[in-house]
């Protein structure tokens, strides 16, 4: 992303401009000064999938909209087109995030595929080349988010999205996911025998993303692999020193790639399994603390077992509607940062509203020479009463 969508306006006038031109040309020719460094003293705020409780997810007006609002991390998922492009996509499909249905010339794209065991339908981007899916435009997920910016904004490819932590104004770390390598690799293929993960790490290499966690080369560009299949993380392992983060899936699901259960991942023998290959683990938070009928149970000793283990701990997702927020914490978003914070003692979350995480963290623990404003140590004094409440 140029220089100019980082300039001093106002955010709507932003997202107009970059909506407006191309993300390109790439690599980014924003000059480099002196930035403000990632912080690392508190928890990450990890912005899921950008800014995606506001803005349709993983575009670059949600990613920005992210890092304007305090993102430590932007985060995306990586998935691969027909013609071997990495592009930003959570789902396998485009049915349920973008504007393929109106699209009459793409309606014999329509295909079922076998997905970790079950038939999958719908409209795979690894159906479609780069230049197809430039011409579709992304919507809001799910009903009751806003959708003023439906129709407005492309699919973003893996530079690109990388070129828009670089330009920031200061520095801001990425977090992408190698999502479903097993499908990538058996849908799409690339020159010299190469597999989605080497280019997914040679896009990474390009950009001089490299360095050990808390390395001086990590912290000038910041980064995260993260993954639900083992063995691909083991084999990035073998190409990199970035750290890497397992991801965790509900207690129902298997692993891609190795077919194992939550109860085996997450064991003793396991976790030092693991350990050697990654800095962290990702669960889904209610793996974390069991929930019934709404109300949190007794939470589990999984964060505990992965911090003896000197292992982070980043779960997702944390989400501001009332739908998301269990009884527990009173339809008040603050209160269920509160307790993952500071009572379950999580290193990072993954959140869809990276202001709010933010505010909370402002008030709750400001960064060294931080001047909090006042409404800002009103809401401190709030949170401090829910603790010793």
């Amino acid at each position: 992303m140029g220089s100019r969508c980082f300039a001093p306006i106002i955010f709507l006038s932003l997202v107009a401009v970059c909506a407006a031109r191309p993300l390109y040309p790439l690599p980014s020719k924003l000059a480099q000064g002196a930035k403000q460094p990632l912080q690392t003293s508190r928890p990450y705020n990890i912005a899921h999938r950008g800014s995606n409780g506001e803005i349709p997810e993983e575009t670059g007006p949600a990613y920005m909209r992210a890092i304007e609002e305090g993102a430590d991390f932007i985060e995306g998922d990586i998935l691969a087109t027909k013609d071997g492009v990495l592009v930003c996509a959570h789902d396998l499909t485009l049915d349920n995030t973008t504007d393929v249905k109106e699209h009459k010339k793409f309606a014999d794209r329509k295909r079922t595929y076998m997905v970790q065991g079950s038939n999958m339908t719908g409209y795979f981007i690894a159906d479609f080349t780069l230049e197809e899916l430039k011409t579709l435009r992304t919507k809001q997920r799910l009903d009751f988010r806003d959708k003023q910016y439906n129709g407005k904004y492309p699919i973003i490819t893996f530079e690109e999205y990388i070129s828009i932590a670089l330009d920031a104004p200061r520095v801001v770390g990425i977090y992408p996911e190698m999502k479903n390598p097993v499908f990538n690799n058996e849908h799409v293929k690339w020159s010299g025998g190469r597999r989605y993960e080497d280019v997914f790490m040679e896009t990474l290499q390009k950009y001089g993303y490299k360095g050990s966690y808390l390395s001086k080369d990590w912290l000038k560009q910041p980064v995260f692999i993260q993954s639900f299949a083992p063995t691909s993380l083991v084999y990035v392992s073998n190409l990199t020193d970035i750290p890497l983060l397992f991801l965790i899936d509900d207690v129902t699901v298997v692993t891609e790639d190795t077919n194992q259960t939550y109860t085996e991942i997450t064991s003793d023998a396991y976790l030092n399994y693991i350990k050697n290959y990654v800095v962290g683990i990702g669960p889904w938070k209610d793996t974390i603390v069991p929930v019934v009928n709404e109300y949190l149970q007794a939470p589990t000793d999984l964060v505990a077992r992965a911090h003896a283990r000197n292992l982070q701990v980043h779960p997702y997702t944390y989400r501001n509607e009332n739908k998301y927020l269990h009884f527990d914490f009173h339809q008040d978003p603050y209160q269920e940062y509160d307790y993952w914070i500071n009572k379950i003692g999580v290193d990072g979350l993954f959140t869809d509203f990276t202001g709010s995480l933010h505010r909370y963290q402002e008030a709750s623990s400001p960064l060294p020479n931080a001047k909090a404003s006042s409404v800002l140590h009103k809401v401190a004094a709030l949170v401090s009463s829910y603790k010793n409440g």
